[in-house]
């Protein structure tokens, strides 16, 4: 019960970066994405709460289904190509930064004196959250295509989450380099 907290709490939190989610995307290179024209989603979703569709699941299902149609493919739950898969995580990191040292003046009389002050070590302690899309061939159930959003964490926009996942779907799918039956 954990686990699906964390993630919608990920989720929402992802919803307030303060900069552009960093967009990433592999793929399996000996899948034949050119034989892919159907698509659907698994019946229970990594973002999924219990035993019903969270929020999330839809804002993500929704947005995907735009993209994958936007690219020829065609949603069908009976024997589909492909099936999608969503999940997320947060993570707490720690990045220190070392400021280098101050530079040394000599002045009148050869006496040393030192140009700056707050020499020292920097620490920045942020949340980091990540959404994954996943793309299963359902012929050979492997994973063929995965997309991923990651982020730097903030609350100053939890109210626009459905918005913002939006977004970052459409960001993912920009990574996604194949057309429906390879046209």
């Amino acid at each position: 019960m954990t686990r699906p907290i964390a993630f919608l709490l990920a989720l929402a939190l992802l919803c307030g970066c303060a900069s552009t989610p960093k967009i990433t995307s592999d793929y399996d290179d000996s899948a034949d994405f050119a034989r892919y024209r159907t698509f659907a989603f698994f019946d229970k979703l990594g973002t999924d709460e219990a035993d019903y569709e969270s929020l999330v699941s839809q804002t993500l299902k929704t947005a995907a289904r735009r993209e994958l149609e936007a690219r020829g493919y065609a949603y069908s739950e009976v024997n589909p190509d492909v099936r999608l898969n969503f999940n997320g995580r947060l993570r707490e990191k720690t990045e220190v930064s070392s400021a280098a040292p101050p530079p040394v003046y000599y002045g009148y009389r050869g006496r040393a004196y030192s140009g700056a002050y707050g020499y020292g070590s920097e620490v920045d302690t942020f949340t980091e959250g990540t959404v994954i899309v996943d793309m299963v061939d359902m012929q050979t159930n492997k994973l063929v295509w995965e997309g991923v959003a990651r982020g730097r964490v903030t609350e100053e926009s939890r109210e626009r989450r459905a918005e913002v996942l939006d977004a970052a779907v459409k960001e993912i799918f920009a990574e996604y380099p194949f057309r429906a039956g390879g046209s």
